[in-house]
């Protein structure tokens, strides 16, 4: 199958300017039946970003072989993320959609999955992950499975047996801990016990139904907190969820963390109670 890449910018009007890079995608009688649509928020990530697009188009090779189409979502970068992206793109199929100026994760979040599920069709799967090289894209197989086997939204969890995580200050590992337990015990979800991480696999079904009912809610929450907002709102559709045990690599990332842990506790605790005192 020819393969093609595009290039999308953004004014700070919200009016898009495209330019674009593109092939003949055309049907392939070897197309699997499912594609995997990799929506990636980046913010200054040009050192990281092409170590995690070369892990996914080993993904694409014939001991795996995926169907993987990839979304970078570049929110107001200050380097080269958008070029280093296409650059290491190669043959997988990637666009950039770009923000101007930087419109935080919430926006950048919403506008990658509302752009992905627009674009798949029946049995297709949406992943979201981080582009700093802290999430594994090999875990990515695993996750398809669990929602080939019934599920609908499938978390990468820390709080998994088998789970591994490493270079995260001791500080954030106590106080994510303490707000998953806290999670868990005022709005319990069946098969969640990682309720912000946000490297997850969504039907992408579910997805289309969830923004054609209330689009305005699905994304109802800023900055990290997005995460949390996102699958309590799900939860309310019926969506069957499931987890795979993480392997988190902050060791392996360029560049300081950008979560603001005193704000995203405030947020997501905001959130919750929200979603708590919601009628049913």
């Amino acid at each position: 199958m020819t393969t093609g890449r595009m290039i999308r910018t953004a004014t700070a009007s919200m009016r898009m300017r495209r330019t674009r890079t593109t092939a003949h995608l055309s049907p392939d009688p070897d197309r699997l039946a499912m594609r995997v649509w990799i929506v990636l928020p980046a913010y200054n990530e040009a050192a990281n970003l092409p170590v995690v697009i070369r892990r996914f188009r080993e993904l694409t090779e014939e001991a795996v072989r995926l169907e993987i189409r990839v979304i970078v979502v570049d929110d107001g970068s200050t380097d080269d993320t958008g070029p280093a992206a296409v650059s290491a793109a190669g043959p997988l199929p990637l666009e950039v959609i770009r923000h101007e100026p930087n419109r935080g994760l919430a926006q950048t979040f919403m506008r990658g999955m509302t752009e992905a599920t627009a674009r798949t069709g029946p049995g297709d799967i949406v992943v979201c992950m981080d582009a700093d090289n802290s999430h594994i894209p090999g875990q990515i197989p695993r996750m398809v499975q669990e929602i080939q086997e019934g599920r609908d939204v499938v978390i990468a969890s820390r709080y998994q047996r088998g789970a591994v995580i490493r270079g995260v200050p001791w500080i954030r590992r106590v106080l994510s801990r303490g707000m998953a337990i806290l999670f868990r015990v005022i709005y319990p979800i069946q098969g969640v016990r990682d309720y912000s991480c946000g490297y997850r696999a969504y039907r992408a079904e579910l997805l289309k139904s969830a923004l054609a009912v209330r689009p305005d809610q699905l994304f109802a929450a800023d900055g990290f907190a997005c995460m949390v907002g996102m699958l309590l709102h799900l939860e309310r559709h019926d969506a069957v969820f499931g987890e795979v045990p993480l392997v988190l690599r902050y060791d392996q990332k360029q560049g300081a963390s950008k979560m603001k842990v005193g704000l995203t506790v405030f947020r997501t605790l905001r959130v919750l109670m929200r979603e708590r005192l919601r009628p049913r």
